[in-house]
């Protein structure tokens, strides 16, 4: 039922581990209420602003500082929707497994959770103590937040 393919990366270190509180954490990230626009990653921790960096050399971002100048019709162009402590990016159905390939990749390497947003059960990646993302655990994430991307309202393809 999404429109768009959506995964997220956090900061494992301002993120809580236990799986209600992280699953209310998420929640509350979602709702977009920091005071700045989410299409800038200076406003991101420092992994986190890696991460988004060496995303968009494969997959461009639609907006913002970095928006690419690319032909609209790139399947690869990203929407990133970028907090303090989190990006959420919502990619092309087409681009699919080479964004989780990437998203998971480019955050192992740079020591960020990962959060599969568009699985049947949305899997909660942290980095082990090795470096080495494991799934710490699964959450429910509630439809009900993707009510704007279901009706299609192109402006915003971000949970409400």
């Amino acid at each position: 039922a999404y429109m768009s393919y959506d995964l997220a990366v956090f900061d494992p270190s301002l993120a809580p581990t236990d799986t209600n509180e992280f699953a209310q954490w998420f929640d509350e990230m979602t709702e977009w209420e920091e005071d700045h626009s989410y299409d800038d990653p200076k406003v991101s921790s420092p992994k986190i602003q890696a991460w988004f960096h060496e995303m968009r050399e494969t997959f461009p971002a639609l907006n913002g500082p970095f928006s690419a100048v690319l032909e609209d019709d790139n399947p690869r162009v990203t929407d990133y929707s970028i907090g303090r402590h989190l990006i959420y990016a919502c990619f092309a159905w087409s681009e699919a497994e080479s964004a989780y390939v990437a998203v998971k990749t480019i955050a192992e390497k740079n020591g960020v959770g990962f959060v599969d947003v568009s699985s049947e059960q949305t899997s909660v990646w942290f980095p082990d103590a090795s470096g080495k993302l494991q799934i710490l655990f699964k959450i429910s994430v509630d439809n009900e937040m993707y009510d704007l991307a279901v009706e299609g309202d192109a402006a915003i393809s971000v949970p409400s």
